[in-house]
């Protein structure tokens, strides 16, 4: 089910040996994600359930939705780029066949992120996914 972006990010997990590397690597993938508008910045964009501060913002165009997000932390920043990767740029009903959990235990995210890492993690997927289903 993951998109072409997101197998060149499992691809580039699996070649990278040391988990400092794989963090690096995420955090280069949030440096890499355009800024979001402070204008966008609301406490409806606001995503609850994270230690820091973070923001996702869907659009809809015709039947496919995009994601922009922010974070005041940078490996937070590179999650969200990781889920841009995965969800931006489909449909309602494809965003919502998409098991996250399963995708992000590909990189092996699951076992190594912080609880409180996780958590924020788990509550961005749940406010993509219930955009996702406002919008089906």
């Amino acid at each position: 089910m993951a998109v072409a972006a997101f197998e060149e990010i499992v691809e580039t997990f699996e070649f990278l040996d040391d988990w400092e590397d794989r963090y690096a690597h995420v955090i280069d993938l949030g440096r890499a994600m355009p800024p979001l508008d402070e204008n966008l910045r609301t406490p409806a964009t606001k995503v609850d359930g994270c230690a820091s501060q973070v923001w996702l913002v869907p659009q809809v165009k015709g039947d496919v939705i995009t994601f922009d997000g922010e974070s005041d932390a940078m490996i937070v920043r590179g999650l969200i780029a990781i889920l841009r990767t995965l969800y931006s740029g489909r449909t309602a009903t494809e965003i919502l066949a998409i098991d996250a959990p399963a995708e992000f235990a590909r990189l092996g995210l699951d076992s190594h992120l912080s609880a409180q890492r996780s958590n924020g993690l788990r509550a961005m997927i749940e406010r993509v996914r219930l955009f996702a289903a406002s919008a089906a």
